[in-house]
This record gives C-alpha cells, sequence and structure tokens, in this order.
C-alpha cells in the first residue's frame, strides 16, 4: 500500500522524517519540506521506501553518481552541498548539547580533497551465481556491481579493475571476499580477505593479475603474495612502511587538516602521548618539536612507525609500545608526564582512556573522534573532571555521508 508524506526533517543518518500518526518514519533519498509517496518496507514499521518525488525541494540537485540510490556508500548526493554542510556541523552540535556541552563550534572543513585513498570492496555471487564486485546496498547484505566511484581519487582509478580481476581469479574457492585496496605514495596495496588458505595455482594466478595490474603489493590476510615494492607513505618528513590493510585517514586532506589541529592545540608541548596512534599520523609531525610517547594495540602499525622514526633525521624521541589501551589504558600515574595527551580512538571511544586521563592533571587534551556521540561521552567525563572545552572543529572527509571527524581541545 502506497501513501504520500511531506518530510519534516533529517535524521542522524541521513534520512528524510515524515511525522505520522503512528509516529516518525524514516524515508532515505528525501529531503526537508519534500512531499513524496512511499510504500511500506516489510518488517521495519518506522521505515518507508521513497517510490515518487511529488514536490522537491529547491535544495534537491542532480546525484553525481549513476550508482547511487542503489549502492550504499553514499547517502546525500542529492543534496545542496552548502545545505549539507550546514546539517553536518549541525550534528555536532546538536551531539554536544544533548550531553550539556558548550563551548564554539567552528565551520565544518571539508577535507574531501581528491577523494578517499583507501576502499573495501566485496565481491559475492549475486542472483543466479554472477559474480558482483562493488559496495553494499542501503540496510542490505547484497552487493552492488560497480564499475566506477565518484568518491574515490584518482589514485585508486586502478581498483575497481583490479578487485574484479581479483574476484574472477578466486570464484572457484566460492566464498566471499573482502578485498581491500590503499593508494600508498607509489602504487596500489591490496590485501584480499576472505578467501581461506590458497592453492599453488591460485597463488600464482594472484601474483600474474598484480603483475598485469601493476599493484605494488598483494597479500592474503597480511601474508605475502608478491610485492615488487615496500608500499610507503608519507606522514609529515617520515616514510612509513605500510602493514598490509593498515589504518589510514580516509582522505589525504583529511590526514593533513587533522593533523594541522592537533599540532595547533598541543602549542608548545614538550613531552606528549599519542594515544591510538596507529602508524604515526599525528606522532611522526608532533615529534618534530616534542618528545612523543605513542601507544595503539595494532603492533604492525606500531612497528612501522618505529621503522619510520628511526629512519627519518631531525625528530625527537619517539617511543612507540604495542599496547591495547581498551583493556590496559595509560593510568594517570603514567600520565602525568605530559604537557600534552592526544588520543584517537575507533568509533567506540577510549572511555576507560579518558577516566584515567581525568584523573591525570594534563594541562592539555586533544581529542579527535571520527563519532560525536562516543566523543561527547568521553569529553563529558573529562569536563565533569575540570576541564574546560575550549572549541571543537568539525572536519568532513566522507562526503555525502553522515560520517564526522571531530576535533577539540580541553585544557585543565
Amino acid at each position: 500500500m502506497t501513501e504520500q508524506l511531506t518530510i519534516s526533517a533529517l535524521g542522524h543518518r541521513g534520512d528524510g522524517i515524515a511525522e505520522t500518526p503512528a509516529g516518525s518514519v524514516y524515508v532515505p533519498y528525501t529531503l526537508p519540506g519534500e512531499t513524496v509517496t512511499v510504500e511500506a518496507v516489510a518488517g521495519h514499521p518506522d521505515r518507508r521506501q521513497l517510490l515518487h518525488i511529488d514536490r522537491a525541494s529547491a535544495e534537491r540537485v542532480t546525484p553525481p553518481c549513476k550508482h547511487f540510490g542503489t549502492c550504499g556508500g553514499c547517502a546525500l548526493q542529492h543534496w545542496s552541498l552548502a545545505e549539507y554542510r550546514l546539517w553536518k556541523r549541525a550534528l555536532v552540535v546538536e551531539m554536544l548539547e544533548h550531553h550539556g556541552l558548550v563551548c564554539p563550534v567552528a565551520p565544518l572543513v571539508d577535507a574531501h580533497g581528491k577523494g578517499r585513498r583507501r576502499a573495501v570492496l566485496h565481491a559475492r555471487r549475486g542472483t543466479h551465481d554472477v559474480l558482483e564486485v562493488g559496495f553494499a546496498a542501503p540496510r542490505a547484505h547484497h552487493i552492488v556491481a560497480i564499475d566506477a566511484c565518484t568518491v574515490l581519487a584518482p589514485e585508486l582509478s586502478g581498483a575497481l579493475k583490479a578487485a574484479w580481476a581479483i574476484a574472477e581469479a578466486l570464484k572457484v574457492t566460492q566464498k566471499p571476499l573482502d578485498i581491500h585496496i590503499t593508494a600508498a605514495d607509489n602504487g596500489l596495496d591490496v590485501d584480499v580477505r576472505g578467501s581461506g588458505a590458497l592453492k599453488p595455482n591460485e597463488i600464482t594466478a594472484l601474483a600474474r593479475i598484480a603483475d598485469a595490474h601493476g599493484l605494488v603489493r598483494l597479500t592474503r590476510h597480511g601474508e605475502l603474495v608478491t610485492q615488487r615494492a615496500q608500499p610507503l607513505l608519507t606522514v609529515g618528513r617520515a616514510q612509513v612502511p605500510l602493514p598490509p590493510g593498515s589504518f589510514l585517514q580516509a582522505t589525504a586532506e583529511g590526514e593533513a587538516t587533522l593533523a594541522k589541529l592537533v599540532t595547533e592545540h598541543v602549542g608548545k608541548a614538550k613531552r606528549v602521548a599519542d594515544l591510538f596512534a596507529g602508524i604515526g599520523t599525528f606522532a611522526l609531525r608532533l615529534a618534530k618539536k616534542a618528545r612523543v610517547t605513542a601507544a595503539d594495540s595494532e603492533a604492525s602499525a606500531i612497528n612501522a612507525l618505529q621503522r619510520a622514526a628511526a629512519n627519518t633525521s631531525g625528530l625527537k624521541q619517539i617511543e612507540a609500545m604495542a599496547r591495547d589501551l581498551f583493556r590496559r589504558p595509560l593510568v594517570a600515574s603514567e600520565l602525568k608526564v605530559f604537557d600534552a595527551v592526544v588520543f584517537d580512538p575507533p568509533r567506540q571511544g577510549a572511555e576507560a582512556q579518558a577516566r584515567e586521563l581525568a584523573r591525570s592533571g594534563v594541562k592539555t587534551i586533544v581529542a579527535v573522534s571520527c563519532d560525536p556521540a562516543t566523543f561527547a561521552r568521553d569529553v563529558q567525563i573529562l569536563v565533569d573532571a575540570g576541564y574546560r572545552l575550549e572549541d571543537v572543529t568539525p572536519v568532513d572527509q566522507f562526503r555525502w555521508s553522515h560520517h564526522v571527524e571531530v576535533v577539540g581541545v580541553l585544557r585543565r
């Protein structure tokens, strides 16, 4: 059964919200002020599927990607960038207000740059056992096969063809694949996951594909298949040897923006702790002026950071340690030696570490997060302990999605 609804607002995930006698319902790909015809979604009483836009918003634009609406990678290509940016900043403001946190929030920084430099492409057998390589459909498990992606950086231009070739070579395994592709400075670095153990002829086939597509390295679950050279990434003045499938900020512009904000907030601190440091995105830059202690649970990332630091001149001492900061956060007695602490946890935040920071008395804390909700939760712990949240900057390196990075500085 169809019905006509008027969209009154946009939800936190980018879906339009319509108020009905039964409560709020969510309609993807709609905008505030629009009148739309929709139908029910089986099993989801609070969701509707868009059938037709009866009265369009003046803010609606033509999506730049032909896969928009079927591919689940982007949610908001149909909205003007100016309004989209205001909405994304408002997500951060509203989350801070929800936690009773009041501070200046800067305008959203557009850090899309040239586009995303890493992607995870999925390979699955779809309808009639046809191989499909692409991204997941919106709120579904099936894969939308794609041959182009608007948000990828030019350096990933060969990623899709390489992923299709790898999936074709491994379709005999009859297993779902996740193909992690990173644009290193010197070429594409690919890590294939989900294939299980490979036979010698399959490894040989992969090596030939890597050569044909000019891949700098190809690994399976981190195990080397073939390598033309060590994949490298420039971080500050250092060259970091990338571990297979390693985490990076989504865009080069996003990394530079976050690092600039962190460096400015740390200021003239002489001893700095960089927690959840990864490969050294902040640590290798901060070490130009300060002694740095870096910690992360990923031993491979810490090893890469150590190697980069050892081979880079002009840096002050970097002590890097592999440590699970969720189970073993740096405690107050360990933190008291630092002038400033930077923490940039995964999406789940760093509640245990925040509680130790609250007890530490460190003068300056810089909080970085990819999730405004856990950012606000962790910051509230610090504010309740006597810290002042001085300002917050939202950073957008995930254009046309609801994801937003946040950087805030707190002073004792």
